[in-house]
């Protein structure tokens, strides 16, 4: 696997990808429409991914692809593939908050080995580089030229006094009874894939989901946590989160910096 040209190319494409999401913020008509399970769909989701697609498929014709936007691809059953969430976090962009990301990952045997998550409105861009460490890349950003970088690792965190990020449009009675069993000093609210983030950066320790999520929603945020010292586990059993399931349909789970003591459910 060539992951200088992995870095490269996800990286190029999820800054055009908020290009074009920029674009459409900017205009007076999102084409706000609803899918079929009735969460929103707008022009920039569609912009982003027919633009970060057809720049995949030239750059890697043999890798299989998976992209929210096109329910064909959701037929697949694969463990090595390419999964894309075009715009996370559609209900944030339709209400002008912000916090929404461009995702695209690489799942090896199962696991998120590279991803990147871009935030354009809040000018943060998140990668996992060739060599599987995690950056934080800040402006001005440019296609073909790397700017200044910051290595990222999760916190050593307090266990009597941690810092949670939880969502902010999908939290809900069963994730603030969880929450509650810790000893908590600092709660926020994000959206988007921007929460695994935080905890990459140190800037919380753990990120508790006990909602649907699909894997679109959640490898590349998961890869830049793991290039960043942290870890991804399923709820219940606290195993390793794995990619590939029936569906691309994940269940509950934690991500977390190692140090916090995690609870039973």
């Amino acid at each position: 696997m060539d992951f200088d040209k992995i870095e490269r190319v996800f990286r190029s494409l999820a800054l055009g990808a908020g290009e074009k999401i920029m674009e459409v913020y900017a205009s007076d008509d999102f084409g706000v429409e609803s899918k079929s399970d009735d969460s929103p769909v707008t022009r920039a989701d569609q912009a982003a991914d027919a633009y970060i697609s057809a720049g995949l498929r030239a750059a890697f014709p043999d890798l299989a692809l998976v992209t929210e936007e096109q329910a064909e691809t959701h037929r697949q059953s694969l463990r090595d593939f390419i999964i894309v969430d075009p715009l996370d976090g559609t209900k944030e962009f339709v209400q002008r908050r912000g916090d929404f990301t461009v995702n695209i990952a690489l799942v090896l045997d199962g696991r998120p080995k590279r991803g990147v998550v871009y935030a354009p409105a809040k000018q943060r861009l998140f990668y996992t580089r060739a060599d599987g460490q995690s950056v934080e890349e800040f402006t001005p950003f440019n296609h073909d030229e790397i700017g200044p970088q910051k290595l990222l690792s999760v916190a050593e965190a307090d266990n009597s006094a941690l810092r949670v990020v939880a969502s902010k449009s999908h939290r809900d009675a069963a994730t603030d009874a969880y929450i509650s069993a810790y000893e908590i000093s600092d709660l926020r609210s994000a959206g988007s894939s921007l929460k695994f983030c935080l905890v990459a950066s140190g800037e919380a320790d753990f990120y508790p989901r006990l909602g649907r999520t699909m894997e679109w929603d959640t490898a590349a945020g998961d890869a830049v946590l793991r290039g960043a010292g942290g870890q991804m586990v399923e709820f219940s059993t606290h195993q390793e989160f794995t990619y590939g399931k029936a569906g691309f349909e994940n269940s509950f789970f934690i991500a977390y910096a190692p140090t916090v003591e995690l609870i039973e459910p």
